[in-house]
């Protein structure tokens, strides 16, 4: 169990907020598969208080995947923590801050990672967003803007010291963006810093890896980002790991329903047609690493429709039935 705040989780095991991945459809798969907390798509804090409807529409949530953090990113203060007030009247029950993102776009509005080189921005916009901010408040950092430099102790101590209820560390500066590989040695330090809860993410790829930077740094919780694209059953498979029971891997008619599932999913949300665009690029990551899932890919172009869909998962989990995969 994880307790963040007032929030108690039922495990340690934390879904990454990522762009055109973490919707709503997405999230309530990887929570039904045993993750203890789900967070949305980063949204923005200036969106948000102009009343922006695709921003809006971020906020959509459902029962079934709570308890629900929600992302929000800024450079103003007092915008943030009215991004806050709107994020929990939505129902949120965490929010969380993003001070890590080294997209450009982001950076340049001095928001993200941006706010690494600003202690005095961070202190201000995580004092007004607890003011503001009834639930627990989390915020999401990198070590600094670059590897010579190294602020994540105290970043992560400034954050304590504002009221924050847990600090989430991404081990990779801001300039290595996703390069590289993620310094647990840095969640270990922050770790050993701090009283409140420290979650730590980067480069759990598989369900062995999440017990092992528990282990390795002491952390209090594992966000996992990429590990669960094309596998979602990554959660179920560290908990069974963690009981010492065997990790199963999907059969292919799991995958397949699966599959069709959050398509399901999709469709109910943004409507079949578009449901179907972004079902395209899911299903590279759901089929990676299946034989054939190569020539797989001449059939995924062909998809606009749930008829189209299911006409091209028939070729292709036919073929592999066949072969005995």
């Amino acid at each position: 169990m994880l307790q963040i705040g007032s929030l108690k989780l039922e495990n340690w095991l934390i879904m990454a907020p990522m762009a055109g991945i973490t919707s709503l459809p997405f999230r309530l798969i990887v929570k039904k598969l045993g993750a203890g907390l789900v967070t949305t798509e980063m949204i923005s804090a200036e969106g948000l208080i102009r009343g922006q409807k695709t921003t809006l529409s971020y906020l959509k949530s459902h029962p079934d995947e709570r308890p629900l953090s929600v992302q929000i990113f800024g450079s103003k203060p007092e915008v943030m923590a009215r991004a806050a007030g709107i994020v929990v009247k939505a129902g949120a029950n965490i929010v969380d801050i993003n001070m890590g993102c080294p997209v450009k776009k982001i950076i340049k509005n001095g928001a993200g990672g941006a706010l690494l080189r600003s202690p005095q921005r961070v202190k201000e916009i995580v004092t007004a967003v607890r003011r503001s901010c009834q639930v627990p408040l989390t915020v999401k950092i990198r070590p600094g803007w670059s590897i010579d430099k190294s602020v994540a102790v105290e970043t992560a101590r400034l954050i304590e010291d504002c009221g924050a209820d847990a600090v989430t560390i991404h081990p990779r500066f801001v300039k290595q963006g996703f390069s590289g590989k993620a310094d647990w040695n840095i969640i270990a330090d922050v770790k050993e810093q701090l009283k409140i809860p420290v979650i730590g993410n980067g480069d759990v790829l598989d369900p062995s890896l999440a017990l092992q930077m528990k282990r390795q740094t002491g952390c209090d919780g594992v966000m996992i980002g990429r590990g669960a694209i094309g596998n979602p059953w990554i959660f179920k498979q560290i908990l069974d790991m963690e009981d010492g029971r065997a990790i199963r891997q999907p059969g292919l008619h799991e995958r397949r329903t699966l599959i069709m599932e959050h398509f399901r999913l999709l469709s109910v949300s943004i409507g079949e047609h578009r449901a179907a665009k972004t079902m395209r690029g899911l299903l590279l990551w759901y089929t990676k690493g299946l034989p054939h899932s190569s020539r797989f890919r001449g059939l995924i172009t062909s998809i606009k429709d749930c008829n189209t869909l299911v006409s091209a998962l028939d070729q292709y989990f036919s073929t592999l039935e066949d072969e005995k995969i």
